[in-house]
Parts: structure tokens; C-alpha cells; sequence
């Protein structure tokens, strides 16, 4: 299961139900597009120091997923698909489901523009 960036803030924040979601997988898997994003989201915030704690503490559990060459032919089929068919969906988007497509991993996300990506299963909490 890889996780976009308002699950993985709804996790770190307590969430039970991405909670849930997780118990129950055998992989649980951080895109660096997520991780990145997540950064970004908290460097400002008035909790950084606590988020960023928890990120040394906790991201050893999951397992990272680099953008590889590999991963860009996946992303480039995503974005040509899409493009035709008048779907696109935001470009770090495309790198996370194709990353998810390419570990053949579903995505826990509560954004449907995923649903659009062929071949890849969303689930939401």
C-alpha cells in the first residue's frame, strides 16, 4: 500500500482509520514524491519540530520508493494516457501512481482524481 500525502498526514496525525487500512497490509510504502511534499507542507507549520520528529522515528517502518528510469516510462505512459483521454491529473500525482503502478502497490488517497489511472487501485479510509 503506498500512501499519497494527506493519507500519510492523517496517519501521523492519528487517523484511526488509515490506521486501520495499514494493520491490514503487509507493505506499507512512502513514495519520495509523498515525502517531499510532506516536508514542504510542514517546514512552516507551528508542529514541524513534532512532525519531524516522528518522521525519525517512524519512516524506518515504511519502505521509501525512489523515482527511478524505470518509473519515468511508467509516469510518461500515465501523463500521454491521460492527456488523451482529457483527464490529467497533478504531475506529482502522476509520479506517485506511477510508482504505485510500476510496485504494482494500491494507493490509499481520498483524491478520485486517481480512479482516472488505469490499472491502479485507489482505496480511501
Amino acid at each position: 500500500m503506498i500512501l499519497d500525502t494527506n493519507a500519510l498526514s492523517a496517519f501521523i496525525d492519528g487517523d484511526p482509520g488509515v490506521g486501520a487500512v495499514l494493520r491490514r497490509e503487509t507493505r506499507a510504502a512512502i513514495p519520495v514524491i509523498v515525502l517531499g511534499e510532506f516536508r514542504y507542507g510542514v517546514a512552516a507549520s507551528r508542529h514541524r519540530a513534532a512532525y519531524e520528529a516522528w518522521l525519525d522515528r517512524h519512516l524506518p517502518d515504511f519502505e521509501v520508493l525512489d523515482v527511478t528510469g524505470d518509473t519515468s516510462v511508467v509516469y510518461a505512459a500515465v501523463r500521454v494516457a491521460l492527456k488523451r483521454a482529457g483527464q490529467p491529473i497533478p504531475a506529482n500525482d502522476a509520479w506517485i501512481a506511477a510508482l504505485a503502478l510500476q510496485h504494482a502497490l494500491p494507493i490509499l488517497s481520498r483524491d478520485e482524481h486517481f480512479d482516472v489511472v488505469r490499472g491502479l487501485r485507489r482505496r480511501a479510509w
